[in-house]
């Protein structure tokens, strides 16, 4: 049985503590996604998700097994919204001791390619509530090669 979709502003406040946060943090990086195309922006524009996040011990393990610190994080982003529309459905989220592991249902089109994809992604909090640790897991198509451009400075884990 699929689980229903719901918009993010439409259950964001049914939920408190990390789960709450996890979802604070998917309603910024869906509005930056949007901003991405505004002339000028940079990587400068990413402070308010910084705010949110260890910048000093962050990690982000992506769908294709990808390692990226802070830094390296906020340089993939801010090339990839240059390019890419993005969107999101709420399916389910969990919460367990400073783990949070959200569902959704999204939407992007980058590089003329669209897709949909159902995503688990875990966020992990350190003691002051911060983002140390994210790991996406998508479950998807084979995206063809004139997607995986935006992955050019990056390198993926064999």
């Amino acid at each position: 049985m699929a689980l229903a979709l719901h918009d993010l502003d439409e259950v964001i406040g049914d939920h408190t503590g990390l789960a709450r946060a996890a979802l604070e943090y998917t309603r910024l990086m869906k509005k930056l996604v949007d901003a991405g195309k505004e002339p000028g922006f940079s990587a400068e524009r990413w402070a308010p998700v910084a705010e949110l996040v260890a910048v000093d011990t962050f990690e982000r393990i992506g769908p294709f097994k990808e390692v990226m610190n802070w830094a390296e994080y906020v340089a993939f982003l801010t090339r990839w919204v240059q390019t890419s529309e993005w969107e999101c459905s709420f399916r389910r989220v969990t919460e367990t001791g400073s783990l949070v592991l959200l569902e959704l249902e999204e939407r992007s089109t980058t590089g003329g390619f669209s897709s949909t994809v159902n995503s688990a992604t875990t966020y992990e909090y350190d003691t002051d509530g911060k983002v140390i640790h994210l790991a996406v897991y998508l479950q998807m198509q084979l995206p063809g090669p004139e997607t995986l451009t935006s992955y050019e400075e990056i390198q993926i884990t064999k």
